[in-house]
């Protein structure tokens, strides 16, 4: 009997706080602020089971620091207590990052790419006591943690004098409506924002392009509940659609599925942050196009990029040149279908020499210093000697850090077998900026027989 109840109290708890209306219409913690639970933060449609959010305490707010001194362990700040700040390993000289966890997950393991590869203060920020209740109640705590997120920025702006827009704020699911609320004259990123009870909603208990200085938007699974936890509208200053913004590659691969088992929601919900971590260390992978539309951007409308115009989704968003023009400007790129989820837009075009009239399949290849190969199509059916047939492609091995790139034909029905064909010359275009390279075949080669491509 006691061990029933030791193992389930978290849950008893949880359950008796949906259910149980408080007298009062307001809480309020010391040194934090009071909370009000009427409209619209609660009482209204689609919101009905939203109510007052826990108390610090009952939450167990941490902050974890990691700097280049930590390395791999980190340093318990208290964000009531200066002394922890001022005797820690921050340094008022670098950027400083905040990380902020979503729904039922935890800070303990995000983000470690983050922590080793730029020399900044990167605060983990560990909600998971109030993050792991019903999803209402963890959507009513985060206005008590983004109150204690901005008490502890500005006391750390008061002791450094430190500018408030070298602070970044990271947040996924929840914990992207957490920045929101801390986020005030700030920039920061949101990793797929949390949809329900957000989307739709007035403007004061969502995200929206006025919570920050900049706002960057990085939508994954934006479909229609239940398909889709994210939200789909543009809600930031620069709002990044990755495969359309609704569902990703790769996700319903099953060794991917077991690889996410322990995601947030979903695959499709937890690629946002998996996309940031890896443009930290891959920016250009993560190019994105400024488009009307997903179709319109799969139909090659905007390509290449204009001039200056195309920034890199992720940690490095705020380099873009457009980031002022704060005109909810939406973005899209294609993905890679497994880690790093790297992708590079080309226009891959081929001329063709041999035969004047052969059925088959025409290829260009990719190989890496790592061994590993990529087979793109670029045209299928008659092939006509001296045509030149060209097909706008993401590949997912970068053209200008391949080890080797090849021609290579496969012939169809109907096709002598001694039919050769070659590459007399092949052009990538490259999406960021328009420039062409090209490279030359010499010859001709039989059916699946690589040809090497070399630079004219």
């Amino acid at each position: 009997m006691n061990e029933f109840w030791g193992k389930n109290m978290n849950e008893i708890d949880c359950f008796q706080t949906l259910l149980c209306i408080p007298l009062a219409n307001e809480v309020c913690y010391e040194k934090i602020g009071c909370f009000s639970d009427k409209p619209p933060w609660s009482g209204i449609p689609g919101r009905q089971l939203f109510g007052l959010p826990a108390s610090p305490e009952k939450m167990n707010i941490s902050f974890s620091l990691f700097t280049k001194e930590t390395g791999n362990l980190s340093q318990r700040i208290l964000y009531n207590e200066l002394s922890s700040l001022q005797n820690s390993s921050f340094s008022p000289l670098r950027k400083t990052r905040f990380v902020i966890h979503g729904y039922t997950s935890t800070g303990k393991y995000d983000f470690l790419i983050l922590r080793g590869k730029a020399d900044i203060n990167c605060f983990v920020v560990d909600w998971e006591d109030g993050a792991k209740c019903t999803y209402f109640i963890a959507g009513s705590n985060i206005r008590v943690l983004g109150a204690v997120i901005a008490k502890f920025i500005i006391t750390m702006m008061k002791i450094y004098q430190y500018h408030p827009s070298n602070v970044h704020l990271i947040g996924h699911s929840l914990g992207a409506h957490t920045a929101g609320e801390a986020g005030r004259r700030l920039q920061y990123v949101r990793l797929d924002p949390a949809a329900i009870g957000f989307e739709g909603f007035p403007e004061m208990v969502r995200l929206d392009p006025s919570d920050a200085g900049f706002v960057d938007v990085i939508h994954t699974n934006g479909a229609r509940f239940p398909f889709g936890l994210g939200m789909f509208n543009a809600t930031g200053d620069m709002d990044f659609y990755p495969n359309g913004g609704k569902f990703m590659v790769g996700c319903n691969d099953e060794k991917q599925e077991q690889e996410d088992i322990h995601s947030v929601g979903n695959c499709h919900h937890s690629r946002s942050y998996k996309y940031y971590k890896y443009s930290i260390l891959y920016p250009s992978g993560f190019l994105a196009y400024p488009c009307k539309s997903y179709k319109s951007f799969q139909a090659g409308n905007c390509f290449p990029c204009p001039t200056k115009s195309c920034p890199v989704m992720g940690h490095y968003a705020d380099q873009s040149h457009d980031k002022l023009k704060k005109s909810n400007q939406n973005y899209y790129l294609n993905t890679g279908f497994k880690e790093p989820f790297t992708s590079w837009r080309y226009n891959l075009s081929v001329k063709l020499n041999g035969m004047k009239n052969v059925k088959g399949e025409v290829y260009i290849v990719f190989h890496n210093k790592n061994g590993d190969m990529k087979e793109y199509p670029i045209m299928r059916g008659s092939l006509k000697q001296e045509q030149i047939y060209s097909k706008l492609t993401d590949v997912e091995i970068n053209p200008e850090n391949a080890s080797r790139i090849e021609f290579v034909w496969h012939k169809q029905f109907f096709t002598f077998f001694w039919a050769q064909l070659g590459a007399e010359k092949v052009n990538l275009t490259r999406g960021q900026d328009g420039r062409e390279t090209s490279f030359c075949g010499h010859g001709t080669v039989k059916y699946e027989v690589p040809q090497m491509l070399t630079p004219c």
